[in-house]
């Protein structure tokens, strides 16, 4: 029996110690260098920078939380603003592991990320592109149909509002891992390689193209989103008003 335990608590603790190792910066994945699109070490580059405008847009979209009335307007912009580079960041990151797992050489000499890390992506890219979702819908819903009750759980009703949150309380724990998991290794592919670095990868310009159109979707986005939250600038978020059989709001 105890050599029936034994592996699974030495599987579990190598994984510990490699995403601890890897979260730390102790060790490093090096990543193939190709031609034209660099390979992984161009994805990786992507992958890292996106990650890090999503780092700064998030923090930017939790600030307004604290006056989510006050600063709906903002709120609505700022989640508008996160749909690109989430979507970029999803897309490279589910390139690079069908490469992987598809026995595409230059990505099996990288490697994959630790076992925990692997395990948590699903969950922060479905929580993600779920409070991302929700969001969008509850701006073209309008607060009277967004706050009309979609379903009963466990006695409690629930509306388009109650979705969002409970994405967002998902999104919140997972991300906050994945951040302690990443962010050393994200410096250390971008900011911490200093700019001969990054440019003796190849795919410059490419990489380029795709975050200046990044860039132009997020903007168009926040400006279509924030000119459809009339009703939710009226009220806000938090102002929970009762609706009425027809749909209507009341004070």
């Amino acid at each position: 029996m105890r050599s029936l335990t034994a592996k699974p608590e030495s599987a579990l603790r190598r994984a510990v110690a490699d995403t601890l190792a890897e979260a730390s910066g102790r060790e490093v994945r090096e990543n193939p260098v190709l031609p034209s699109s660099g390979g992984p070490a161009g994805n990786a580059l992507l992958t890292a920078w996106t990650a890090l405008v999503l780092l700064a847009l998030s923090i930017g979209e939790l600030l307004t939380l604290f006056d989510v009335r006050g600063l709906i307007s903002w709120h609505v912009a700022l989640g508008a603003l996160l749909i690109p580079p989430a979507t970029m960041k999803t897309a490279s990151t589910t390139w690079r592991m069908a490469s992987y797992y598809l026995g595409r050489r230059p990505y099996r000499e990288a490697g994959a990320p630790p076992l925990f890390m692997r395990l948590l992506g699903p969950l922060v890219v479905v929580s993600t592109l779920g409070l991302l979702a929700t969001g969008v819908a509850l701006v073209l819903l309008g607060e009277a149909v967004a706050r009309q009750s979609v379903a009963m759980l466990l006695g409690f009703r629930v509306d388009w509002v109650t979705v969002h949150q409970g994405f967002f309380a998902v999104w919140a724990g997972a991300v906050g891992l994945h951040l302690l998991g990443r962010i050393i290794p994200a410096l250390r592919t971008t900011v911490m390689r200093g700019s001969a670095a990054g440019q003796a990868v190849p795919g410059r310009w490419a990489r380029g193209l795709w975050f200046v159109t990044m860039v132009a979707a997020a903007a168009a986005l926040a400006v279509v989103l924030v000119h459809a939250d009339g009703s939710w600038a009226s009220h806000g978020f938090g102002d929970h008003q009762r609706v009425g059989p027809d749909g209507r709001s009341s004070s």
